[in-house]
């Protein structure tokens, strides 16, 4: 499904507090905010803690400070995925019942020694669209006991998207609608590209591809206005919206703010951060120029 035209369109900034906010979040608060404006339309908050590790409520109060000094306002309440788990654990309890996901065992160190081990030997080891190692086959291929025994051992584990199940299982092509600074139009999805992407970790109860699609539906999110970044991630999400039943908003994927080498902005650039700047003496008009708004 796509967006309903008589629908209020709305609109949604989700920062992650694991880290200040910097320039590029600033262009993708700004944007949101000014679309949610043109189309008369709402614009919402959601706080994206799903890493209980990194994120912490200083930072989450450093996002407020920052949006409050750029005169951006938000409807309360503020969405928080940590108090949502039952939400994605629901969620992804039904696409185990469907055989769509499997227990994951290999840790980062067996999965690198395998994949070092394969190209080592002149072999190819395929990748995802961000450069990392698709996940091995091994655990995919596991019989129903082998993988309950391990379960009952207590091994630590994350669940995994069954990738070629999932496709089959939707069995159509998908495509979404984009309106950004790349392609526009109507795009084809190609998920395979990912490999068996993570759904839940043993550290987080729910992943990133999982969580943003059910907080989108159940706000019912009709525009998501985010960088070009995830624009591959896009290809994942609309394969997770056609198996849990959920609609697909309208992409618009933006410009990325680079630091002088070209690379993308990281929270660790304080540079760049907005609390940073503003001590400097910057007034919000000056973010909004130095963005390119």
């Amino acid at each position: 499904m796509t967006a309903n035209p008589r629908q209020k369109p709305v609109f949604r900034f989700a920062p992650s507090p694991n880290g200040p906010l910097h320039l590029g979040h600033a262009l993708s608060a700004l944007l949101n905010r000014d679309m949610a404006i043109s189309e008369e339309g709402r614009f919402l908050l959601r706080i994206e803690d799903i890493d209980l590790t990194r994120c912490t409520p200083e930072f989450e109060a450093g996002i407020y400070a920052d949006l409050e000094w750029l005169a951006i306002d938000w409807e309360r309440p503020v969405r928080r995925q940590s108090e949502h788990f039952e939400e994605y654990q629901a969620a992804l309890d039904s696409l185990i019942a469907e055989g769509l996901a499997y227990p994951s065992f290999m840790t980062r160190g067996e999965i690198k020694t395998r994949v070092g081990s394969v190209e080592a030997d002149g072999g190819p080891w395929p990748r995802d669209p961000d450069g990392s190692p698709l996940y091995p086959p091994d655990d995919r291929k596991r019989s129903d006991f082998d993988r309950q025994q391990l379960l009952t051992s207590g091994l630590k584990h994350a669940w995994r998207l069954d990738m070629t199940k999932a496709m089959q299982a939707v069995g159509e092509h998908l495509s979404w609608e984009e309106t950004g600074d790349g392609n526009r139009g109507r795009i084809p999805t190609d998920p395979g590209a990912w490999g068996d992407v993570v759904l839940s970790r043993s550290d987080a109860p729910s992943s990133y591809h999982l969580s943003v699609v059910l907080d989108d539906a159940l706000q019912g999110v009709t525009h998501v206005v985010r960088g070009l970044d995830l624009f591959p991630s896009t290809s994942v999400h609309r394969l997770l919206q056609a198996l849990l039943g959920l609609p697909a908003p309208v992409y618009h994927h933006h410009r990325l703010i680079t630091d002088e080498d070209g690379r993308k902005l990281s929270k660790s650039r304080s540079d760049t951060g907005l609390a940073e700047l503003r001590e400097r003496g910057l007034s919000p008009a000056e973010i909004r120029r130095l963005v390119g708004l």
